[in-house]
């Protein structure tokens, strides 16, 4: 069978740190930091006071009031994400053979405000089952695909990734073989998040996951630092449309990057701790390589999966040391979740944006909020602390790791 080559033709971003992708990208070169006091809910008397929440975002701005009371937000950071990236790519959709356009979706947990909220308010009551008959269309993670195909007629493959994490990741990768395989020639893919809620927040500081820098939270989220003590929770989404090179060079279609490869592994370790040696990340790096058929000295810039955990950022830089040897120390990595905090299953499609914008600018975004190099961790590799750095980028790869041990890694590449 032959192997189709998948290229990227649209983007489209909600994050933290600005409402699309151009805002998006200006706040990753200037290293802001979309870290605050939460706004959502009281949180005075949770150990972590603090996320990246979206600023200055009104859906209906976007959705239809009504219309968006039926979903959870992140089925609506969904909608306006693929709708910015649609738009970006100039797709012709009257045009375009619905049959074989796709929307492949990730989202490690899905409508959780949702549930909390008609949970809250069941408890609330006096006993009597009254429940929002949207509760289980709002909170199914399979909801954000379908509300998507809906809008836009498209009936081809259809369905959500769930690995946390690393679903967004995931759902890339899905949607990369699908075309690949002449499956399809069009797929909407990307991933979404909105867990800072009561339960969001209260689950992850039970765990111990968080940061508490509550002090300062514009600087608590400092990857492969010292005294990193946890992530920051974020939310929003990215969108990608992948397409098939030929059917994107017929229509003369603007091309960010083609997708070389993907790979997934698992660690096979520990519910939410990563492999000590890294051997899951190191997997799924060679896995990635492999399916592309590049080499390590091909890659320049890795977006790291770097979440500001004290073991997760020592495990990830011994598995690149060990796939990448002496040319680990002419990389570029860094971690952009310093700036837009832990965007969980929407990190991979967020963040593999960042790469794919990496190589069309050549500019690597900093990994911000680094004060004290960790004695654990190799201080000569080029973490791009604190400064954006230009170099020409011909080929990126972003790593995405969630808990269960589900490993996902994508490369980008220059079109030839």
């Amino acid at each position: 069978m032959e192997i189709k080559r998948v290229v990227v033709t649209g983007l489209g971003a909600l994050t933290p740190i600005g409402n699309n992708v151009e805002q998006y990208w200006n706040g990753l070169i200037n290293g802001v930091s979309g870290a605050a006091p939460i706004t959502y809910f009281d949180a005075s008397k949770f150990k972590t006071r603090f996320a990246c929440e979206l600023k200055n975002f009104d859906v209906t701005q976007f959705i239809d009031r009504k219309e968006a009371r039926k979903m959870d937000r992140f089925t609506q950071y969904a909608m306006v994400a693929s709708d910015e990236a649609i738009l970006d790519s100039n797709l012709n959709i009257e045009n375009l053979d619905k049959d074989r356009v796709g929307v492949i979706w990730g989202a490690g947990i899905g409508g959780l405000e949702t549930f909390q909220n008609e949970v809250l308010n069941y408890a609330s009551g006096d006993g009597t089952p009254r429940f929002n008959p949207f509760f289980i269309p709002k909170m199914i993670a399979d909801i954000a695909p379908g509300q998507i195909s809906i809008k836009y007629g498209f009936r081809g493959p259809n369905f959500a990734t769930v690995s946390a994490c690393a679903s967004s990741s995931n759902a890339i990768i899905d949607a990369l073989n699908y075309i690949r395989l002449g499956y399809a020639d069009v797929m909407v893919s990307g991933g979404s998040e909105a867990t800072i809620t009561i339960a969001g927040i209260g689950g992850f500081n039970a765990l111990q996951a968080l940061s508490t820098r509550n002090d300062d939270p514009a600087t608590a989220s400092r990857p492969f630092d010292k005294d990193r003590d946890g992530f920051v929770s974020g939310e929003g989404a990215g969108a990608l449309i992948l397409e098939e090179y030929e059917h994107a060079k017929a229509r003369g279609a603007k091309i960010y990057a083609e997708i070389a490869g993907g790979g997934l592994s698992a660690d096979a370790y520990h519910i939410t701790a990563p492999h000590p040696d890294g051997l899951g990340a190191r997997n799924v790096m060679l896995n990635c390589l492999k399916d592309a058929g590049l080499k390590p000295e091909d890659v320049d810039a890795i977006n790291m999966h770097g979440t500001s955990t004290p073991l997760g950022d020592i495990a990830e830089s011994k598995a690149i040391l060990e796939v990448f040897g002496e040319h680990a120390y002419k990389l570029n990595i860094n971690s952009t979740k310093s700036m837009t905090g832990h965007l969980l299953g929407a990190a991979g499609a967020v963040e593999a944006i960042a790469s794919i914008l990496a190589i069309k600018n050549g500019i690597v975004p900093p990994t911000i909020n680094h004060f004290t190099d960790d004695d654990q961790i190799d201080s000569k590799l080029n973490f791009t602390f604190n400064k954006t750095q230009k170099r020409t980028v011909n080929v990126a790869m972003s790593n995405t790791f969630g808990f269960g041990g589900h490993n996902a890694c994508v490369l980008f590449k220059k079109l030839d």
